[in-house]
């Protein structure tokens, strides 16, 4: 063997992704993407004929149409690593434009239960950005697809508490249990300590995702916006304030549809 030889060559040889199971051909330029597989039925049928085209380990493929343009539902399952891989496999297939839907603990006070949170930045307390990105470089979402998502966001949105929508920075990170239960781990006080500054500063909301995602496509020249469901926020519950739960992820789902709808005008219209 050459010693330029794809050592690889035997795991990735063949026309489907090794994870994703997915062809070029079965991929569109646009992605939306959920982590629970069990969400991308519920997202796909705001596409146009929508079919499903693979389903293997976490992620579930499905493709449909908006405005002509093949138009991916994936989902990513829980946490950084997983992400990565599909953002990396849909990127080798052609993919140029991601919008995460997802869901999120509030944090700073006035993210209620239901609120929409549109994802500037992630906070990188996670790991696998550091495979991506230096020490120091911010995981940044693309302006024009956050632009395009506070614009759907705006439309869909209302006053109320519960009803808003929110943009700015959000927290990423590994462990679950290590932002809920963070007193009963050996390393609470930094835990605690990194969780105020984050709070001191504004941080919108926590999730698992963004910060991967974010770096990927920074990194492969693609573009990335996000678009989460805050379920709860126990910081108000902490302030003795009003904490309502919402599990319904309709609205954030709208929100990425509608920017997707208005990527592709915008797109199509540079051309």
């Amino acid at each position: 063997m050459s010693e330029k030889a794809d050592v690889h060559g035997a795991i990735f040889a063949g026309e489907k992704q090794f994870h994703l199971k997915v062809t070029k051909e079965q991929v569109g330029g646009y992605v939306i993407m959920p982590g629970d597989p069990g969400r991308v039925p519920q997202i796909a049928r705001h596409l146009d004929s929508p079919f499903e085209i693979a389903y293997n380990r976490e992620f579930c493929t499905y493709g449909g149409y908006l405005e002509g343009e093949l138009v991916n539902v994936v989902s990513s399952g829980i946490g950084g690593p997983s992400a990565a891989i599909a953002v990396e496999e849909l990127i080798l297939c052609g993919a140029h434009t991601f919008i995460r839907v997802g869901t999120s603990g509030g944090m700073v006070e006035k993210v209620v239960g239901g609120d929409l949170v549109i994802a500037t930045a992630a906070v990188r307390s996670e790991g696998a950005s550091a495979e991506y990105l230096p020490e120091g470089y911010p995981a940044a979402a693309d302006f024009r697809v956050t632009s395009a998502l506070e614009k759907s966001a705006r439309a869909l949105s209302g006053q109320a508490e519960g009803s808003r929508f929110h943009v700015g920075v959000v927290h990423s990170k590994d462990s679950f249990y290590g932002e809920t239960h963070p007193q009963t781990m050996p390393v609470a006080r930094a835990l605690l300590d990194k969780w105020q500054a984050y709070l001191d500063c504004g941080c919108l909301a926590s999730e698992m995702e963004c910060a991967a995602l974010f770096s990927v496509t920074q990194v492969r020249k693609a573009r990335a916006g996000a678009v989460l469901t805050a379920l709860w926020n126990v910081e108000r519950s902490k302030s003795g304030l009003p904490n309502p739960v919402c599990r319904d992820n309709e609205r954030a789902i709208r929100c990425a549809v509608a920017a997707i709808r208005e990527l592709i005008a915008s797109d199509k219209a540079e051309i």
